[in-house]
């Protein structure tokens, strides 16, 4: 199975562990979010929306998407990109 990690960058490093787990234990290909982006020398606004649709791509590789909401939180960003899953049919797990 391919899936989609998705959740806001506040949680980078628990995105990293679940991505990890997700691939040693179930075997699953993981694909995930640039790191860091808003510590990125992003220079111009096209070079945001390349982030964001390349992201959406990712989706579009996968069987599925991975929420990380530590604590329920979903930010816009990531409601966004559950709406887009739910369009193309993917299936969604949520961390909590």
């Amino acid at each position: 199975m391919i899936v989609t990690i998705c959740g806001s960058m506040r949680f980078e490093k628990k995105m990293q562990e679940i991505a990890r787990n997700l691939e040693i234990k179930n075997g699953y290909c993981v694909l995930q979010p640039i790191y860091k982006v808003a510590k990125a020398k992003v220079e111009t606004y096209e070079e945001l929306e390349n982030i964001y649709k390349s992201h959406l791509k990712k989706i579009d590789m996968s069987n599925a998407i991975y929420v990380v909401n530590v604590g329920g939180y979903i930010g816009e960003s990531t409601r966004q990109e559950i709406e887009y899953a739910q369009s193309t049919g993917k299936k969604i797990f949520y961390h909590e």
